[in-house]
């Protein structure tokens, strides 16, 4: 980046409360990236999706596949990109199975072809992160070999991380908006915290004032 050049701007907004007077802001970004089930508030959030990040396992995938108002929501017509976070090497290998009862209900763990033929259907470019990327997250968070059967990086911070090393600091500017890393048992909160107040202190993010809780 030349000098007196302006960086770039890239808001990532997790599925948290975000403060009012701040949807401006994100969409007035370079790029934005969402999550899941993201919140459509005008208003407060802002509207513009250009990376949106869809776990692609477990029974909310089944659901997206087979629900035509999921790919009719304006979160996901807004999408430029749709990225999976889990290989299905990955799914194969951590993610827990479907008991018999539910495999006889079309219950499975791995929904990536179905997500990529639905979704590429409605025009959406879909990639699938490799499955070193995910291992590289464990890593980081300190979640060890044997515990990967248990605990899992959130899809925010899987998100997070991808950013970071797509949009290299200091050329980009990246803000965080509806973050909190509290929520399900089974991610590492404490480790992702204690990452993200890392690259806090470092200068490669910052994050807006007014979150306080995110579902990711």
């Amino acid at each position: 980046m030349r000098d007196g050049e302006a960086k770039r701007r890239l808001a990532i907004v997790g599925n948290g409360p975000v403060a009012n007077g701040l949807a401006r802001q994100i969409d007035s970004s370079d790029i934005v990236v969402r999550f899941n089930d993201a919140a459509y508030e005008p208003h407060r959030t802002g509207t513009r999706t250009d990376i949106l990040f869809l776990v692609n396992s477990g029974k909310t995938m089944q659901r997206r596949v087979f629900d035509p108002g999921f790919v009719a929501s304006p979160i996901f017509q807004n999408a430029g990109r749709i990225v999976l976070p889990y290989h299905p090497d990955v799914i194969a290998r951590y993610h827990p199975k479907p008991n018999i009862l539910s495999r006889a209900k079309g219950r499975k763990s791995d929904w990536t072809r179905e997500a990529i033929a639905v979704f590429g259907r409605q025009g959406k470019e879909v990639s699938v992160l490799p499955p070193q990327f995910y291992e590289q997250c464990c890593l980081e968070l300190g979640i060890a070999e044997g515990d990967r059967r248990r605990l899992f990086p959130s899809t925010g911070f899987i998100g997070i991380k991808y950013a970071l090393e797509r949009f290299q600091h200091p050329e980009w500017q990246v803000e965080l908006f509806g973050f909190s890393w509290e929520g399900w048992k089974r991610h590492a909160w404490e480790g992702e915290r204690t990452w993200i107040s890392d690259k806090i202190a470092s200068g490669n993010i910052s994050m807006r004032v007014g979150e306080t809780r995110s579902s990711l």
